[in-house]
């Protein structure tokens, strides 16, 4: 038989604080979170339970619910329990669409020429997908099609939009990139054993990070958008959150603008001014 880590006890949530914690987390963020997630959420306040020096989480419960430091916290949490993953190219179809069909129906209508073109990466975690987008975007307009673009990256965890700021990764993340990109797009370290790369100035110049809650009521975006990518965040929603969330969305893009959502995300059975034109890619209509 196993025996039983020693942590175990000083790290398991009562019914209670689990329930409040769980109801803090879907007001603040909109995030579900079912009894199945106890122990992902135990572990990942480990690390604030030992860095405030509480002796348990029992103590920090305490200090959260019962001494009033959840202000002091509330954005720690959130970072805590947030699911960041994120890869370059990730569902490589919308990159494809995006290259071969969207961007060549703007040049078309001359929207490239007219004003800067505007992408938004709305969960962009650690900003992989934003830097992918500005990869698709340069590569295009490098084709004799010069143009203005700019991608905003939002997220609600600070933490993630500070490394995608700093713009440098793991050589294993950039797997997924084209070998025609890497080359462009991405310098090595000059210290090989530290396996790093980092996104090249011109195109970190592309892309800015803010921090946004998907759940606010409202926005405030610079400017509203043409292409909004917002993959693998609605299914940590409600259907309720979801439909508020998409709304404002549409909200922030412009007519003939776009949406896409992640392969395993649906809008069925939402009232959005939408018509889908590829797999999990929606354009925004009037009204």
């Amino acid at each position: 038989m196993n025996a039983i880590p020693p942590d175990a006890d000083r790290f398991s949530l009562s019914p209670r604080d689990f329930d409040a914690l769980a109801r803090f987390i879907g007001e603040r963020s909109g995030i579900r979170v079912p009894p199945a997630k106890k122990a992902m959420v135990e572990g990942r306040l480990r690390g604030r339970v030992r860095a405030l020096g509480f002796a348990d989480i029992r103590a920090y419960c305490k200090y959260l619910f019962r001494e009033d430091g959840l202000d002091q916290e509330a954005d720690e949490i959130i970072d805590a329990v947030t699911t960041n993953k994120t890869d370059f190219f990730r569902e490589i179809e919308h990159f494809h669409f995006l290259r071969q069909t969207v961007l060549p129906r703007f040049a078309a209508e001359g929207r490239l020429e007219a004003e800067p073109l505007r992408l938004w990466s709305c969960a962009a975690s650690t900003g992989a997908e934003a830097y992918s987008l500005a990869m698709t975007v340069a590569e295009f307009a490098a084709q004799g099609r010069s143009f203005r673009f700019s991608v905003l990256a939002t997220d609600i965890c600070r933490e993630v939009l500070d490394t995608g700021a700093m713009a440098i990764y793991p050589e294993e993340l950039i797997a997924p990139v084209p070998a025609a990109l890497k080359l462009r797009y991405l310098m090595r370290s000059i210290d090989r054993s530290a396996a790093l790369v980092r996104v090249v100035p011109e195109l970190r110049r592309t892309v800015s990070f803010a921090r946004l809650n998907l759940i606010d009521t409202a926005y405030h975006l610079p400017y509203a958008v043409h292409i909004a990518f917002c993959r693998n965040v609605l299914i940590y929603f409600e259907k309720d959150v979801q439909n508020r969330v998409l709304s404002r969305i549409c909200e922030s893009v412009v007519p003939g603008g776009y949406l896409f959502v992640g392969h395993s995300e649906t809008i069925a059975g939402f009232a959005l001014p939408l018509r889908q034109v590829a797999p999990t890619v929606f354009q925004r209509i009037e009204g």
